[in-house]
């Protein structure tokens, strides 16, 4: 039941980690952010640095990594929105 609850853990985390490319890609292609929220952003990275600790915490495993490839890609994200708002007030 446990290694269950890791595949189901490891699916959402993916299908979250398969969004987050797409909006990439459209400010990359475009180098438009208006409508992203970085307050989200913020918060879904918070979210998974919890998700993180907790792992620590009962017990560091493969799925883990998972969070960690998500708070780069949301973190890279976030980073674009500044760049491109940036560029725009230019």
């Amino acid at each position: 039941m446990e290694q269950f609850s890791k595949i189901c853990e490891m699916m959402m985390l993916l299908c979250f980690a398969f969004g987050w490319p797409v909006s990439i890609i459209k400010s990359l292609r475009t180098k438009i952010v208006k409508g992203k929220s970085p307050v989200f952003m913020v918060i879904v990275i918070t979210g998974y640095v919890f998700g993180i600790i907790y792992k620590i915490t009962s017990g560091f495993d493969w799925v883990s990594y998972i969070y960690i490839f998500n708070i780069v890609i949301v973190s890279f994200d976030l980073f674009l929105y500044f760049y491109y708002t940036n560029i725009d007030k230019k």
